[in-house]
């Protein structure tokens, strides 16, 4: 059952001017450890379909990984954090992207300047379509952390507040980042939640072992999923009806023409509970603005 907790103003605000939010404790310690169990599996299997791995083995990793192991099934409607995500985008959602990574240690000598990647808004194919100036919030991003990055240099995604606000990169001070960029302090099921125009970074490693993290990344239904175009029937039937719609299917099936596709669940949930359905350009300070 999805929380109906209101989102706190503050956090609304927090998200809406600073282009992120972090959820504490958003996974229990179980729950964890099933994904670290599910990551460690796959990463140690041959298998190749949506494999995104570095030529210098720093990290390694899985897109679409809803898909590869059931262990990451309930992420797609997270209680507590797809709520929240449907208060900071609105309620025609689809599953964007999960992508499982598993980061490695830097080598000692790595520079506490290095970044992998190097620092982004997502999204790339609509970026190099329409650039900086134009594009809005089209996706918000949950990056659940399954091991302990409450130290610095342990590979945490970094963020450049209020840099989604920006019509192109955000000027850089002299180690190389954004002015004011933050290295978040995340215990193990900590969610950090960040919107496409967001600019990020991944931090140095030069902890002792791998950085494991899954990411899992809401858009818009009108908006081409990053990792899949369709889902396979045979991961599909497994789903419940809520998340087969959030992969893109429909809620139910029906011949005649409807203008909105159909129903969705999470905006009659919205409804249900005196939530908004949709938030505005005008709700979300888009990068016109700045």
């Amino acid at each position: 059952m999805l929380d109906s907790t209101p989102l706190p103003e503050a956090d609304r605000d927090h998200f809406d001017r600073q282009g992120y939010l972090i959820v504490r404790q958003a996974l229990d310690e179980a729950t964890v450890a099933r994904l670290l169990e599910a990551g460690d599996r796959l990463l140690a299997s041959d298998l190749r379909t949506g494999r995104q791995q570095a030529d210098d083995g720093r990290y390694d990793g899985f897109r679409n990984t809803i898909a590869l192991d059931d262990a990451f099934v309930p992420l797609i409607d997270h209680p507590k954090i797809l709520p929240t995500v449907v208060q900071l985008l609105g309620a025609d959602l689809q599953i964007m992207t999960s992508h499982l990574i598993h980061k490695n240690p830097d080598p000692p000598d790595t520079p506490p300047t290095h970044r992998l990647p190097g620092w982004h808004r997502d999204y790339a194919m609509a970026m190099g379509d329409m650039g900086h100036r134009a594009i809005p919030r089209l996706l918000v991003k949950c990056a659940y952390y399954l091991t302990d990055l409450s130290e610095p240099s342990r590979g945490v995604t970094m963020v450049a507040p209020g840099s989604h606000l920006l019509t192109e990169p955000p000027p850089r001070v002299d180690d190389g980042d954004p002015a004011g960029a933050v290295e978040p302090s995340l215990q193990p099921g900590d969610c950090l939640i960040f919107e496409n125009r967001t600019f990020h970074a991944g931090g140095v490693h030069l902890g002792p072992t791998s950085r494991k993290a899954i990411m899992v990344g809401y858009g818009y239904r009108w908006v081409v999923p990053m990792d899949y175009r369709t889902q396979s029937r045979e991961f599909v039937v497994r789903l419940t009806p809520l998340q087969r719609f959030l992969v893109g299917e429909p809620f139910e099936e029906v011949a005649e023409f409807q203008v909105h596709g159909g129903r969705n669940p999470l905006q009659e949930w919205c409804e249900e509970h005196n939530f908004p359905t949709a938030r505005h350009p005008q709700a979300q300070s888009g990068a016109f603005q700045a």
